[in-house]
């Protein structure tokens, strides 16, 4: 399905749109600040994703671009169709233990922390230094709290380097100009709104064309994040350590997801409703996600139709924010090799390219975000996906992150669907979380 309810898997295009990773093992210095990577190295390379059989397609565009300067490199992919980036994260980190030799891992925010405790991977540093020009030329490039981000959730218990940020996922709303210019709605110029604002403008597409405002859902980044965001709260407190899954703002938010579904303004969740078909026949009056439902819109040939604002806010802007990062396993014998790989989605270049083609993710160079190769045959308003990252909130994950994302998810969903209040089911669901914390 196109426009997906739930941050899973961001196709592997969006790992390409990053234009980034980086830190490999390399012997290489200095090297060319373009990231361009010919030459010279060969081998075959092996590294695993988040997705199916059917993502190997979009792998092929990579592999192309990358093998025109290094025709002796091979490729090889292995696809885990994982149902998120959890699960995703346990099972590699088991298939490591098992012995399997891996060169590079795609490992989403969800994952990093995982990965960090197990002592899997390499420390960068070195290496990093080996190609500094490269490197300080990609990190003057992406947006400071990326890199922060990496070094706060994702560094080694000794302060190790073991990932490079790349292309993230930010929330947002895409709206379907046609419902709202039906309502006589008027879409925010600024992009932003209020709760209340966005539930008065429900009410009003509601009763003008019997749109739905949005659809429902239970996931834990697209559907439960933003509305915690977006009145000051978290699943978490700043550093992962202790849930605040059930205070004041935390209830608030729930309670605000469940009046949408109450008051008709969402179709009750569960169901078989088709967000494509809805927003492409006027019934529904906005998409919620990242970067990912703009390949969709281009499908319903909507781009034209549709405008991104920001979430509406009851405290202050808030988002989630989801985002790759690459690295090479200590159990890699072909190093160099990957780190050859890594230059060359580090660089512009790719990221340019690979903006172009489509993808469905937040190029982590703002230079590749703010043109035409990002911009351009997007919606209006396409942008506010990377100025987003100035507010946003990394989502948070700890180590049992599988088990805490089951717990939250199935916390909202009894909410939003009314088989129980959001006060005492959150404070049941903060004792759960409380108890993985405790027990990791």
């Amino acid at each position: 399905m196109r426009f997906r309810r739930g941050r899973t898997a961001l196709s592997v295009l969006a790992i390409a749109t990053t234009g980034v990773l980086v830190a490999g093992c390399s012997g290489g210095g200095g090297g060319d600040p373009s990231g361009s990577a010919g030459g010279g190295e060969s081998g075959e390379l092996t590294f695993v994703y988040l997705g199916d059989a059917d993502q190997q397609k979009a792998f092929n565009a990579l592999f192309a671009e990358f093998n025109k300067k290094n025709p002796d490199i091979k490729l090889k992919a292995q696809g885990i169709p994982a149902g998120n980036w959890a699960d995703y994260s346990n099972t590699v980190a088991t298939r490591l233990a098992g012995g399997q030799t891996i060169d590079i891992i795609q490992v989403a925010t969800e994952g990093q922390r995982l990965f960090a405790s197990k002592g899997v991977l390499e420390d960068l540093g070195p290496y990093i230094a080996q190609d500094q020009q490269l490197v300080d030329d990609y990190w003057a490039d992406i947006s400071p709290k990326l890199k922060q981000f990496n070094e706060e959730f994702a560094s080694g218990p000794n302060g190790e380097v073991l990932f490079i940020p790349g292309g993230f996922n930010t929330m947002v709303m895409y709206l379907n100009r046609s419902v709202f210019e039906a309502a006589g709605v008027e879409i925010p110029a600024d992009g932003n709104w209020t709760w209340e604002e966005y539930l008065a403008a429900g009410h009003q597409i509601k009763d003008k064309t019997g749109a739905y405002i949005q659809a429902a859902g239970s996931g834990y980044f697209i559907d439960a994040m933003p509305w915690l965001t977006t009145n000051g709260a978290s699943t978490f407190n700043a550093d992962w350590t202790v849930p605040t899954f059930n205070t004041p703002a935390a209830v608030a938010s729930a309670e605000m997801a469940r009046q949408l579904v109450a008051e008709g303004l969402s179709p009750e969740p569960g169901g078989q409703f088709d967000v494509e078909a809805a927003y492409k026949q006027g019934k529904l009056a906005s998409l919620t996600g990242g970067r990912w439902p703009n390949i969709g819109i281009r499908n319903l040939d909507m781009v034209d139709e549709t405008v991104i604002v920001n979430w509406p806010t009851k405290v202050a802007n808030g988002s989630p924010v989801g985002w790759d990062a690459w690295n090479i396993a200590k159990n890699s014998k072909n190093k160099e090799t990957a780190w050859t790989f890594i230059k060359f989605l580090m660089s512009k270049e790719a990221g340019e390219y690979f903006a172009s083609i489509g993808g469905t993710i937040v190029p982590a160079r703002e230079s590749v975000a703010a043109s035409s190769f990002f911009l351009d045959n997007a919606p209006e308003g396409s942008i506010r996906l990377s100025e987003a990252m100035d507010y946003a909130t990394p989502i948070p994950s700890i180590d049992r992150g599988a088990e805490a994302q089951k717990v939250i998810e199935e916390a909202w969903l009894t909410i939003i669907s009314g088989q129980g209040d959001a006060k005492s089911t959150l404070d049941a669901a903060q004792a759960k979380l409380e108890s993985l914390v405790a027990n990791k």
